[in-house]
């Protein structure tokens, strides 16, 4: 078992995204900006789903480390801290996820 958090990765991912090393495969996909991570993340999001349906557990966790680590990177360039992703799980677990569900505004 690792003592590895995300909190660990958003702190490796903060520094790394900065950074001019040309090694760094944090910094340039940071460069890239917004839509090439998020655009990334969908791409890791269905290779999850594809490993998952296959049922090969290794493959489904290394799919979920590149999703979590593309989410990190996305969350990283749009400034929103995993403390705050953190919360919301925090106060959405509060209730039953059809209670929190029944709370949301209804869409437009």
């Amino acid at each position: 078992m690792t003592d590895f958090t995300l909190a660990d990765l958003e702190t490796i991912v903060a520094a790394r995204a900065g950074s001019e090393d040309p090694e760094s495969y944090t910094a340039k996909l940071a460069r890239k900006g917004v839509p090439t991570v998020a655009r990334k993340l969908g791409e890791e999001a269905v290779e999850v789903v594809i490993a998952a349906l296959a049922e090969d557990e290794r493959a489904l966790a290394g799919e979920a480390a590149d999703l979590l680590y593309h989410l990190v990177v996305l969350l990283h360039l749009k400034k929103v801290p995993l403390s705050a992703v953190m919360a919301e799980l925090g106060r959405r677990t509060a209730q039953t996820g059809l209670q929190e569900k029944a709370a949301r505004p209804a869409a437009d």
